[in-house]
């Protein structure tokens, strides 16, 4: 997968995608990173740890979270791209759904686009995308992220959310995007209940029909949190145990706080799967 002139080898092994939230309010880390120095730092080390992708947020998507301006999320993002992008040798993803803050992103060094609302959130962003042969991680969320978790409702929620993600792939390429630079994300936690996520979670080796990169987030949500009975600190074994399973079932890339524990299991499940 060539993400403006990064190559991301896939199939050979499982990639970790280390977050790095650079906002307030999420969920799990919030204000950790507000300094650009301890960004960067922790940027670092997440690479040492083994992570081949950072994903950069300056966002929250926690249920929930009201959204905030291009301007704040530009001041939060912009100078750790930089910074991660002349510093470290890595796959940068920029976490959002607006076209303005990912363009200047990616004309400051980033490479994928992550997008939680599937190019549903700002009708510009697929031609910045397509125009700058950015890779581009599609979501499904149901609603928002103030409004998800007020009782979502599925028919099959695996079949729902395929045909779903199926009709954004359809859409992105059909605008331009090269067909090998979309990853699918369904969407762990965004608009689902703690057995829809397991549901997905269960049968996940059927996204493999739409024949694109499969990237899992499951990193200490909530479901894991409801099935443990853990707070959000202590989430970092159920967390492995889903990465191990989804790596298990197919999936390609997985989005995580904690690299150190998740980058060993990951190549220990590789060793035995691949």
């Amino acid at each position: 997968m060539n993400c403006r002139g990064k190559i991301l080898a896939l199939g050979e092994r499982t990639h970790v995608m280390g977050i790095l939230n650079v906002t307030p309010d999420s969920f799990s880390d919030a204000g950790q990173y507000l300094d650009v120095q301890q960004a960067l730092d922790h940027a670092k080390l997440m690479v040492d740890e083994g992570a081949t992708l950072i994903d950069i947020g300056g966002e929250s998507s926690r249920p929930g979270a009201s959204p905030v301006s291009s301007t704040e999320e530009l001041n939060r993002v912009l100078p750790i791209v930089r910074l991660v992008a002349d510093a470290l040798d890595v796959v940068i993803s920029i976490d959002t759904f607006k076209a303005e803050v990912a363009r200047k992103a990616l004309e400051a060094g980033a490479h994928i686009v992550n997008d939680i609302t599937a190019l549903h959130g700002d009708p510009d962003m697929v031609s910045v995308v397509a125009g700058t042969e950015a890779g581009l991680i599609l979501m499904h969320m149901k609603g928002t992220p103030r409004t998800m978790q007020q009782a979502p409702q599925y028919e099959d929620v695996v079949r729902d959310v395929c045909a779903s993600l199926s009709e954004r792939v359809q859409y992105a390429e059909a605008q331009g995007v090269a067909p090998e630079r979309i990853i699918i994300d369904p969407g762990i936690g965004f608009g689902k209940t703690t057995e829809h996520n397991i549901e997905l979670l269960k049968r996940l080796s059927e996204f493999r029909s739409l024949n694109k990169p499969l990237l899992i987030g499951t990193s200490r949500k909530s479901f894991i949190g409801n099935i443990l009975d853990l707070p959000v600190t202590e989430r970092v074994e159920g967390t492995v145990a889903t990465v191990c399973w989804a790596i298990a079932h197919g999936a390609d890339i997985i989005r995580v706080h904690d690299v150190k524990a998740n980058v060993r299991a990951t190549l220990m499940t590789d060793a035995l799967c691949r």
